[in-house]
């Protein structure tokens, strides 16, 4: 037996599935409050001894926690590389924003403290502001316009092709339904960003981020639940109409898709994935309470509940889909025909099984390593080595 057929093909698309929705989670778990404290940085902070207070609570992780887009963004293009190809030339303005302020982040953290100017910092306080809020609501946005379904087709020798202009391509993303999934996605890690900072802070920082994250997080709750009745009354579903083949090629157009009913019909076909939003709404419900209460700890790993929840809801929902196409169904990428080789998918998975743990273990050892408030005297009384 050659030594990758000792996991049948169609397993370990299944495991890699479940592992990219896993690396892009864990981005959400960690960037994720980095995110949310960029985008609450000018109105839980008013002083400069407060603003660097509140970036000196990030500032030691950020690096690390990009770590997992990267994985998932290298996932994307060695597991799924028709997803990659055909996500990134129609998403292609869009990534170039997310990305431009994913590198304006790092600039300001650098830059920022270079000079002791009043504008100069102000400006490097707005910075991280757009490099934590704007890749927040666009990641939101491209979920809403994922469910939507993306007007490409495949031609024969599989080549995408989109409708539209290049700019009518960015433009054609900002969707009612996709606006509403972007809202979500920027009060949630609004909510995950100020548990953090109730979490790394004291004092009127806090208290001014346990009232941010409170309204945020009864709009995320609140966008999430007006996203799925939309869902179910609104929006229609995709569907494979043909039995999937065992084993089969990655080819798109092997496969005969309709575009009928709601995605909330796979609830009644596979009833366990309810557990997926329950852990959303209970998750930013009970943080939301801890924030009120004045907890920590707890609160952010309710809030890494949440997070976890919707973001499992989406991709559960949408099983074996995805990349549904609205312009030639049948071009619609799922999990049995949109992936790498037997042989590569099985190289991938021995080298995640080594890999994974050290990230993991080194991850966990600088969190245990940076544990603990950072306070203005901190900031003051360190100023060479503090941002």
């Amino acid at each position: 037996m050659i030594l990758y057929e000792m996991i049948d093909y169609d397993t370990l698309r299944v495991i890699w599935w479940a592992l990219l929705g896993v690396l892009l989670i864990g981005f959400a778990l960690t960037d994720g409050f980095d995110m949310g404290v960029g985008a609450l940085l000018p109105f839980v902070a008013k002083t400069d001894v407060e603003r660097r207070v509140v970036i000196n609570t990030v500032g030691p992780v950020w690096e690390g926690n990009q770590v997992w887009f990267i994985l998932g963004g290298g996932a994307i293009f060695a597991a799924w590389p028709p997803l990659y190809a055909v996500s990134f030339s129609g998403f292609y303005l869009a990534m170039f924003v997310v990305l431009a302020a994913l590198i304006v982040r790092p600039v300001a953290f650098k830059y920022r403290s270079k000079r002791d100017g009043a504008k100069w910092r102000a400006r490097w306080d707005w910075a991280l502001f757009a490099g934590g809020a704007v890749p927040a609501l666009l990641f939101g946005v491209a979920v809403g316009n994922v469910l939507l379904g993306v007007p490409f087709h495949l031609t024969e020798d599989l080549m995408p092709m989109y409708d539209g202009s290049f700019y009518g391509k960015f433009l054609g993303l900002l969707r009612p339904f996709a606006i509403l999934a972007g809202v979500v996605s920027f009060s949630m890690l609004l909510m995950h960003g100020a548990a953090w900072l109730v979490l790394k802070t004291e004092g009127v920082i806090a208290e001014r981020a346990r009232r941010i994250g409170t309204v945020a997080g009864l709009v995320a709750a609140g966008g999430y639940a007006l996203a799925g009745l939309w869902l179910a009354v609104g929006i229609d579903g995709f569907a494979l109409v043909n039995e999937v083949v065992p084993g089969a090629p990655s080819n798109p157009l092997y496969s005969e898709v309709s575009r009928e009913g709601s995605w909330l019909a796979a609830y009644a076909m596979r009833p366990w994935i309810i557990v997926a939003p329950v852990m959303g709404f209970l998750g930013i419900a009970l943080a939301v309470m801890g924030l009120r209460a004045g907890r920590e700890v707890s609160t952010l790993l309710w809030s890494k509940m949440a997070i976890t929840g919707i973001i499992a809801s989406v991709g559960l929902t949408m099983f074996p889909f995805i990349l549904p196409s609205t312009v030639n169904p049948d071009s619609s990428l799922t999990v049995w025909d949109a992936s790498s080789s037997h042989q590569t998918l099985f190289i991938m998975l021995v080298c995640t099984l080594i890999f994974m743990p050290l990230i993991l273990a080194y991850t966990s050892w600088v969190y245990k390593v940076l544990w603990g408030k950072v306070t203005e005297a901190d900031v003051t009384e360190n100023a060479d080595t503090h941002y």
